[in-house]
């Protein structure tokens, strides 16, 4: 594989599993430094790092939930002192709750957008103050739900519609900076956290799938491949953007 982020030092949060640790497995056998972000599943972060080094690379595994915005700087300064100064950063982390709108609590509200939506902005604020000063690339986990708007998903829809958003703002203050944001907007991907909820099997996936033009679910290193291609400079005039990587499903 080709080494187009050869140096680059990028700090992926919620990396333990899933659509993160797969992105910085590939940001890794791209050259990328990488520190990875764990809150619950240090064992899961542990795992990355060592895949990654055992393919030659160099990775940290970094603690911090950024649901709490005291603990933010934290990861940051690690990511910094052990790697060095920013280049990527892929916001990754985030929850998922459906519930019918009888059924919305304020817990419910704030345990999504707090982590989803507040915690992007703090954790991406604190980034950009440890950039490097040549600029780089932010990448924001979005999902396609931010458009397809299924029921049900009254806030976690909405959390993911304020990424989007955000991440169109952002591309704006940030690109006198030459920092480039853009999301990326994934269908139903086959995660632990899919297999967890029962989502991979039975109705649900019947009916992703029904409604997807190519008639399957999406996979962690589909969703990777893109993010490395927006943190690479191929992407080098890309910026603003919100991709969707869902089989055609909108």
């Amino acid at each position: 594989m080709s080494k187009r982020l050869a140096g680059k030092v990028a700090l992926v949060t919620g990396a333990s599993k899933g659509i993160g640790a797969a992105t910085a497995l590939r940001l890794a056998d791209e050259g990328a430094l990488v520190a990875v972000n764990y809150n619950s599943s240090k064992e899961g972060a542990d795992r990355v790092v060592t895949e990654i080094v055992s393919r030659g690379g160099k990775a940290i595994a970094v603690y911090g939930n950024l649901s709490k915005p005291e603990e933010i700087k934290s990861v940051i300064d690690e990511t910094t002192i052990s790697l060095g100064a920013i280049d990527i950063l892929v916001n990754n982390a985030g929850v998922y709750e459906f519930s019918p709108l009888d059924a919305i609590t304020p817990e419910h509200f704030h345990k999504q957008f707090n982590l989803n939506v507040l915690g992007l902005l703090l954790v991406t604020q604190e980034a950009v103050r440890a950039f490097n000063e040549k600029g780089g690339s932010i990448v924001n986990i979005s999902s396609v739900v931010s458009t397809s708007t299924p029921p049900g998903g009254s806030v976690y829809s909405a959390t993911k519609a304020a990424v989007d958003s955000i991440t169109m703002v952002l591309a704006k203050e940030l690109a006198e900076r030459n920092i480039r944001v853009n999301a990326v907007n994934p269908g139903m991907i086959e995660t632990e956290g899919v297999v967890a909820s029962g989502f991979n099997e039975g109705e649900m996936r019947n009916w992703i799938e029904s409604i997807t033009p190519m008639k399957r679910i999406g996979t962690v290193d589909e969703i990777a491949s893109v993010v490395a291609f927006l943190a690479s400079s191929d992407a080098a005039y890309v910026t603003g953007e919100t991709l969707l990587i869902s089989g055609g499903l909108r």
